[in-house]
């Protein structure tokens, strides 16, 4: 975990999305990078023996296992469900716990998971949700609705226990279990999440052990039990996570024999790695590396409409509940007139063009177009456009002129400055940091580009005035939604909230609230898109593109696998569960104890998928997260 400003404590949800990878690690490296921009395969290593040089070039133990093993370039932040938020530890639960629900890989719609059906009442103040009789934990134990019924009424009763998903059950009034087969949850108001609750459910008879939740990581005894599609068995910090199949998962076990997280600090390493076959997968590509990686043999490149957003977010000056304030934001950026200028002077077709080099789409509303019933798109009237004149102007009518010597001063007389957060492993934030500062030393306002390994404790302090931001959404938009309501700022300044830049903002949260509550699809998606126009305007957040999901895998590993959604869809991040627990291994007939899985091969396209409706009672699913979360 990585720590945090004194004396608040580590908030994994603020690690997830922004904190980049802190350690040393493998590979390497300067060579590396050379030969990638070069478009050049690296070779095995000659200094490797002979035999190991096979072992890695097949994806195969040294006893003989097929093992897929992924690159991730992100921390594990905790193995405990009620904590972790980073994308990596949320891929992982999904792996290693079951859900109440899933979402269908060709169109996400809410399909079984823990749950084989659920049925609201007449008032959708009760839901009653129809638990598998066929699921168990790993240690031999029988789950039930008991279980779920435990997991649920922790998170209502202990608020460590709700401190990485405790949205999901913030309306609830209590979850019973009257029989093993069945479980009833009871509503404060209607929820329109209901079958979209990414929530672990955990083992009752090992989580009532545990005294202090926020302190129990779950990583000092394997292997952890569970009862999804894998078994967690090792975990080093800051070097890898490995699963084996559960044998007895309801759905079938998955084909390979072992799954590796393994972490790469660098990205070219990750990349120098997939080239030997030390690792099967790769994501987060530049463009530089899924140009050389596609003459590479036996590798295949997926470039794929992503559900990520990359954007722009200011200060708006932390506080928490209690109406008091904190950290250090510039006083400027709470004036809307220097927000709009700041964005008038962005320039998203370079961004999209220059950085991203045609990998991405140009920065709109707050969700993706990936997801058609929620993107959103400003009117001719209301959008922001790149328009470096306007911005001056915008900024001379609201009193920042220029003195003599070019520089914009604020209200207090002394030059604009500000500062933003960067990842240091992330070459986009550096390369967006350097054309804003170009793009607003026009405007005579000065940029500091803050990259640091840890970005979580300045945010979390306060301590910022922009920052690059970015979360992965999954079908149901509203946890992303939620981090930019008054209820997630947190309590103290002494406290974690779930707010992502401390917005708080009275017809947002009006907007919110309704959302929340719409069962029908068409009006419940009106209302969302009424949010992204509301959080639009408030200059709070700036989306400047939505990157495209590059990411590759070695053929010679990996025979088949699915993707999320099947056509033109990713693999990495929570949609990963379809694609791992479907992944093939090469030189393998298919045959599994599964009886259904796909094990459809990738395709590769980068037109636009939108995945239609998305909504709730029968067919409703969740969330953003986390990749949210990342």
């Amino acid at each position: 975990m990585v720590e945090r400003v004194f004396p608040r404590t580590p908030s994994p949800r603020r690690q997830a999305v922004r904190q980049r990878p802190r350690l040393r690690l493998l590979l390497a490296s300067g060579a590396a990078s050379a030969a990638l921009v070069a478009g050049t395969v690296i070779p095995l290593d000659p200094l490797l023996p002979a035999p190991q040089q096979a072992q890695a070039a097949v994806g195969k133990a040294a006893d003989g296992k097929k093992v897929l093993t992924v690159a991730v370039s992100q921390s594990i932040d905790s193995l405990s469900p009620f904590l972790a938020q980073s994308l990596v530890s949320t891929s992982v639960h999904r792996l290693a716990y079951e859900y109440l629900t899933n979402y269908d890989p060709k169109d996400a719609h809410a399909v079984p998971g823990f749950a084989t059906a659920w049925k609201p009442s007449e008032d959708k103040l009760t839901w009653t949700f129809t638990i598998r009789d066929d699921s168990t934990w790993s240690d031999g134990r029988k789950a039930t609705a008991e279980d779920a019924a435990w997991t649920f009424n922790k998170m209502l009763t202990d608020p460590n226990a709700a401190t990485a998903n405790g949205s999901f059950t913030a309306n609830f009034k209590k979850a019973t279990a009257p029989d093993p087969q069945t479980l009833v949850v009871e509503l404060k108001k209607p929820q329109a999440t209901m079958t979209a609750l990414d929530v672990p459910i955990v083992p009752k008879h090992i989580w009532e052990k545990v005294g202090d939740f926020s302190k129990f990581n779950n990583d000092k005894k394997f292997p952890i039990v569970g009862n999804g599609p894998f078994v967690i068995t090792d975990f080093k910090v800051d070097q890898y996570v490995k699963l084996k199949p559960n044998k007895s998962f309801w759905r079938g076990a998955p084909k390979f024999d072992e799954l590796v997280l393994k972490y790469y600090k660098d990205g070219d390493a990750a990349v120098a790695a997939l080239q030997k076959g030390e690792v099967s997968f790769a994501s987060n590509l530049t463009p530089a590396q899924a140009a050389a990686l596609k003459s590479a043999p036996d590798i295949k490149v997926n470039d794929a409409p992503g559900r990520r957003f990359y954007a722009l977010a200011t200060n708006p000056g932390a506080r928490s509940k209690d109406g008091k304030k904190f950290g250090n934001g510039h006083a400027a950026l709470k004036d809307p007139a220097v927000r709009k200028a700041l964005f008038q002077a962005v320039d998203r077709k370079t961004v999209v063009d220059k950085v991203f080099q045609g990998h991405a789409v140009e920065g709109q509303g707050y969700i993706p177009p990936r997801f058609g019933s929620y993107f959103w798109q400003p009117s001719d009237t209301q959008r922001i456009a790149y328009d470096p004149t306007a911005a001056a102007r915008t900024l001379d009518r609201a009193g920042y002129r220029k003195n003599g010597g070019g520089k914009r001063l604020g209200k207090d007389g002394k030059p604009l400055g500000f500062r933003i957060l960067c990842h240091a492993t992330d070459p986009n934030d550096k390369a967006v940091g350097k054309y804003l500062q170009e793009w607003w030393g026009k405007l005579g306002i000065g940029l500091k580009v803050e990259c640091l390994d840890n970005v979580s404790d300045p945010w979390l302090a306060g301590d910022y005035d922009l920052a690059f931001d970015g979360w992965s959404v999954n079908p149901d938009p509203d946890y992303v939604l939620s981090i930019h309501t008054c209820d997630s700022l947190p309590a103290t300044p002494k406290d974690s909230g779930a707010t992502d830049n401390f917005i708080c903002d009275k017809k947002y949260d009006d907007l919110y609230a309704k959302q929340s509550q719409e069962y029908d699809t068409g009006k419940r998606a009106a209302l969302v898109k009424q949010m992204e126009s509301r959080l639009y305007d408030t200059g709070y957040m700036n989306v400047m593109a939505y990157p495209n999901a590059v990411e590759a895998y070695r053929t010679d590993q990996i025979k088949s696998i699915t993707t999320m959604p099947e056509a033109a869809g990713n693999l990495w991040g929570q949609d990963g569960y379809w694609s791992w627990w479907s992944a093939v291994p090469a030189e393998s007939d298919g045959s599994s104890d599964s009886s259904s899985s796909t094990g459809v091969v990738i395709g590769i396209g980068a037109a636009v998928v939108v995945v239609a409706g998305i909504g709730l009672f029968v067919m409703m699913r969740r969330r953003s997260t986390a990749e949210d979360r990342e």
